[in-house]
């Protein structure tokens, strides 16, 4: 299910959709460009946030497919590292067991911490590292706040206060549009440290296709 976007945010799904087509294209054409699937993963990562429950989940698995066969083509990428780090933190929050989450983050962190050993200039990979060493934590409290907005609802609770992922509240709501919506935050958290990296890459490596550039995230 797709999300009701508009302004800034119909731009950059409009840029994602066309970056991806275009990756698609260039690996359709040479199955061993490892920087075109790198592309392709990380738009269906950001497209993904713009759908909602398994229809968002499967759409982040087909970007850790690409990003996996990206990295097995050349593992001296550090943007494929990134973008494949950032989906298996997706993927931690998404899961309900403390256990599988922390197998993710793990994942994500080896992820991050190699791309920082290749390109040990670029702070956003060890930032990246920090924050990952968090997500157990807000993964409970995340969880948490999601049962209990389950367990109003079937106590016929009309809403709950919820924190958005900016970090500001979004007031009160059915508890079930925010169950349905639990994973924005996620997807909100995930791409904190990284959004401006991610379209700064997409935009560079898009400029020579043709793609216009995305607009800059709101602060």
């Amino acid at each position: 299910m797709a999300m009701e976007v508009g302004g800034e945010d119909m731009q950059r799904l409009m840029f994602f959709e066309s970056a991806r087509a275009q990756a698609q294209t260039e690996y359709e054409e040479d199955g061993t460009n490892a920087a075109a699937l790198t592309r392709w993963g990380g738009a269906l990562l950001e497209l993904a946030h713009f759908r909602q429950g398994d229809e968002a989940r499967e759409m982040i698995k087909e970007a850790v497919r690409k990003l996996e066969t990206a990295l097995q083509l050349d593992d001296s990428k550090p943007e494929t590292l990134w973008c494949l780090g950032n989906a298996y933190t997706s993927e931690g929050f998404l899961v309900g067991s403390p256990q599988t989450a922390k197998d993710f983050f793990r994942r994500a962190s080896g992820c991050f911490e190699k791309a920082s050993e290749l390109d040990p200039s670029n702070d956003v990979y060890q930032k990246a590292v920090e924050m990952t060493k968090k997500a157990p934590e807000l993964h409970a409290q995340l969880h948490a706040q999601m049962r209990a907005q389950q367990e109003e609802a079937e106590s016929g609770g009309g809403g709950t206060f919820r924190i958005g992922a900016n970090g500001g509240s979004d007031g009160r709501r059915g508890a079930t549009k925010e169950s349905s919506d639990f994973w924005w935050d996620v997807a909100g958290w995930v791409t904190l440290v990284g959004l401006g990296f991610g379209v700064v890459t997409l935009s560079r490596n898009s400029a020579t296709a043709g793609v216009p550039p995305p607009p800059m995230p709101m602060k």
